[in-house]
C-alpha cells in the first residue's frame, strides 16, 4: 500500500467529516493554542488531547483501543489530516500527557469548549425564546462507579450507584431543550461518589445561568412574605420562650424553698425523735413527732415532684429556644437570599421565562421552595413521604381521576396550601397499575401553566424529562462515560467535560452536514433526533475514501461499508447566527 493510499483511505468515515466540521468552529487551532508545560517529542500535548477527544468521538471503551483496536485510530492519517495534524500519538503517549495535566491546564481547555459552544448556545437560547418564549432545563444526578478496589482515584467515595452500594462518583449535569438540536448540555460537575441530590438543586441552577448568562426575575415579593410572616412566628416562639423562662424561675424559686425548708423539718424530726426515745414515749398517730415525720416525706415528694417539674420545663425552654434559634437563623438565611435576588433584579434588563425539571431527589420542600423564590416554574416531585400518603388518604375516596397514559391516571388540585410549605402548589396524586398491584406517586407544580386543567398534558411534559436521562445513558453507552480512562484530578475533571461537548459536538455536525448534504443517510438528517449511536458506533468506524479538496473533502464509502455507494462533500463552513445585540447585553 503506497503513502498515498494511506492519506487517502480511512477506516473510521464520520471522524474524518467531523474533523472537516472541527475546523469550521476552529476548534483544532485553539487547542493549539493553549499553553502546556508539557514537552514535545514527536506529539504536542495539545494533539495528544486533541486525540483523546477523537477517541471519545469514536466512542473508543478503553485508552488502550486507540492502538490496539481492529483498526488502531492512531493509524489513520486521514483522520489525522482531518484535524489538522500530521499524525497521532500511541495511547501510551496520550495517557502520560493527561495524568500530566494541572488543574489550571484542564480548565483552560476546558474554556476552550466554552468558547466554541458559546455562540452556538446564543443562538439556540434565542430560537427557544422565539419559538416557545421560554427556556426549559432539565437537571439529574447520575453515577460514575470504579471498582471496589480501586486505591488510584482521587476523591472517590462510597454512596448510591443504582441498586448497588458502590465506590465512585457523582457527575451532577443540566441541559437546556433546543430547538434545533434537541438537547444541548450545558454543565457537568464531578463530585464524590456519597453527594446526594438534594444538595445540588441551587448548584445546578446556578450553573445554567452561568452558561445561557439569562435568568428570570427573582421572585422577591414572595420572599419578601416569606420572611415576614416566620418574623412574626418567631416573635412568638420568642414570647413562649419568655414563659418558659419565667415558668421555669417560678419552678427553681418554689424548689430552693423546699429545698431550705427540708433540712430545718428534718432537724425537728431528729429532735423529736431523741425527746421521745429519752422520755420513753410512745409515737401516736396524731403526736407531734408523727406530725414531723410526715411534714418530712411530704416536702421530699414535693422536692421530688418540683425537681421532675424543673427537668420538664427546662427541656421545654431549651425546645423554644431551638425554634428561635432556627427561624433566626433560617430569618437571616433568607434575608440574604432576599438582598442577593434584589441586587439581581437591578442587574437583570432583559428577564426571562424558564422551567426547570427535577426529579424526586432533589424535591425536597427547601429545593422547591428556592426554585420559586428564583423566578421558574417548576416541575418536580416531592422527595420522600413528604405529600404522597397525605394526598392518598384525599384521594382514596375520589372517582373523578383522569387517564394519562397506558397504565396510569391522576387527580389533581390546584394551588393547594400545606402547613409545612410556604407557597401554594399545584398537586397531583398518579397511580400506576403494574399487574396486580397499583403505585402511587406526586406530581408538584408551580407557576402560571394551567396544568391541574390539563393533566395529560402534565403527566407528559414532566416525564419528558427523559430526555436528560436518555443523554446520561447516551453518555455512558456511547460515548462510553461508564469506563473512566484516567485517574488524576485534572484529566477527570477534563474527561467529563469533552464527553457532554462530545454529544453537543455530533448534534452540532448532525445538521451542517445535512444542510450540506442532502443526500445523507435518512436517520441523520433530523438534527433534533439523530442517530448519534449509529453514527459514533457504525459510521466513525466505517471505511471510505477520501479526496481532499482545497475547502473540505469528498467522502466516498467504499464497497465493504454499511454505506456503499454514498458519496459526501463536505466544505469548511458553517454560518452561525449570532444573536441580536440586546439578547447579548442581556448576558453581562
Amino acid at each position: 500500500m503506497s503513502q498515498n493510499d494511506l492519506e487517502t483511505h480511512t477506516h473510521h468515515a464520520m471522524l474524518v467529516i467531523w474533523g472537516q466540521f472541527a475546523h469550521c468552529i476552529g476548534l483544532p487551532g485553539l487547542f493549539q493554542a493553549v499553553k502546556l508545560h508539557q514537552k514535545t517529542v514527536q506529539h504536542s500535548p495539545q494533539t495528544k488531547v486533541l486525540e483523546f477527544l477523537v477517541s471519545i468521538l469514536a466512542g473508543l471503551e478503553h485508552m488502550q483501543d486507540i492502538s490496539r483496536s481492529a483498526h488502531p485510530l492512531d493509524q489513520d492519517l486521514a483522520v489525522a489530516k482531518a484535524w489538522g495534524q500530521a499524525g497521532w500519538a500511541d495511547y501510551s503517549g496520550v495517557s502520560r500527557t493527561l495524568a500530566g495535566l494541572t488543574q489550571v491546564e484542564a480548565e483552560q481547555i476546558a474554556a476552550v469548549l466554552e468558547q466554541i459552544s458559546q455562540p452556538i448556545l446564543a443562538a439556540e437560547v434565542m430560537r427557544a425564546l422565539q419559538s416557545s418564549g421560554r427556556l426549559s432545563y432539565d437537571g439529574d444526578l447520575t453515577a460514575r462507579p470504579v471498582s471496589n478496589t480501586s486505591t488510584t482515584y482521587p476523591g472517590v467515595a462510597y454512596g448510591h450507584m443504582g441498586d448497588e452500594l458502590r465506590l465512585g462518583y457523582q457527575a451532577a449535569m443540566v441541559s437546556m431543550h433546543s430547538p434545533s438540536y434537541g438537547r444541548f448540555w450545558l454543565s457537568v460537575e464531578q463530585h464524590p461518589g456519597d453527594t446526594i441530590s438534594c444538595t445540588q438543586a441551587e448548584a445546578m441552577v446556578r450553573a445554567a445561568e452561568a452558561k445561557t448568562g439569562l435568568r428570570p426575575w427573582r421572585r422577591t415579593d414572595l420572599l419578601g412574605q416569606r420572611i415576614h410572616r416566620l418574623e412574626y412566628e418567631c416573635q412568638k416562639f420568642q414570647e413562649q420562650e419568655l414563659r418558659s423562662q419565667s415558668a421555669l424561675e417560678e419552678a427553681q424559686a418554689r424548689l430552693a424553698k423546699v429545698q431550705q425548708e427540708l433540712p430545718e423539718t428534718h432537724q425537728v424530726l431528729l429532735q423529736l425523735e431523741a425527746e421521745y426515745q429519752e422520755r420513753k414515749r410512745r409515737e401516736r398517730s396524731y403526736s407531734a413527732l408523727a406530725k414531723a415525720r410526715q411534714r418530712v416525706k411530704m416536702l421530699e415528694r414535693r422536692q421530688e415532684r418540683r425537681a421532675q417539674q424543673i427537668l420538664m420545663l427546662e427541656k421545654r425552654l431549651r425546645h423554644r429556644q431551638r425554634q428561635v434559634f432556627t427561624l433566626q437563623a433560617q430569618i437571616r438565611r433568607l434575608s440574604n437570599r432576599l438582598e442577593t435576588f434584589e441586587t439581581e433584579n437591578r442587574a437583570n434588563p432583559f428577564p426571562i421565562q424558564a422551567d426547570f425539571r427535577l426529579d424526586a431527589g432533589f424535591g425536597t420542600r427547601e429545593n422547591v421552595a428556592f426554585l420559586i423564590e428564583m423566578g421558574y416554574e417548576v416541575y418536580t416531585k416531592p422527595a420522600g413521604d413528604w405529600l404522597t400518603p397525605r394526598l392518598k388518604r384525599r384521594g382514596c375516596s375520589l372517582s373523578s381521576w383522569t387517564r394519562v397514559g397506558d397504565n396510569a391516571e391522576m387527580l389533581a388540585w390546584k394551588n393547594e396550601r400545606f402547613p409545612d410549605f410556604p407557597y401554594p402548589l399545584d398537586v397531583a396524586l398518579e397511580r400506576f397499575y403494574t399487574g396486580k398491584t397499583i403505585r402511587h406517586s406526586t406530581l408538584l407544580h408551580f407557576g402560571n401553566d394551567p396544568v391541574a386543567t390539563d393533566l395529560p398534558g402534565w403527566f407528559h411534559r414532566y416525564n419528558a424529562r427523559q430526555t436528560i436521562e436518555a443523554g446520561i445513558k447516551e453518555g455512558k453507552n456511547v460515548f462510553t462515560m461508564h469506563h473512566l480512562k484516567v485517574r488524576s484530578a485534572p484529566a477527570l475533571f477534563l474527561q467529563e467535560q469533552l464527553a457532554v461537548f462530545a454529544a453537543n459536538f455530533v448534534r452540532w455536525s448532525a445538521r451542517w452536514l445535512t444542510e450540506q448534504c442532502p443526500q445523507v443517510p435518512a436517520p441523520w438528517q433530523d438534527a433534533t433526533h439523530p442517530k448519534v449511536k449509529e453514527l459514533v458506533k457504525v459510521a466513525a468506524h466505517t471505511s471510505a475514501w477520501v479526496d481532499w479538496q482545497d475547502q473540505g473533502c469528498l467522502l466516498t464509502f467504499t464497497d465493504h461499508s454499511l454505506f456503499a455507494g454514498r458519496s459526501l462533500a463536505v466544505k469548511k463552513q458553517w454560518v452561525v447566527q449570532l444573536p441580536l445585540p440586546f439578547s447579548e447585553n442581556a448576558h453581562f
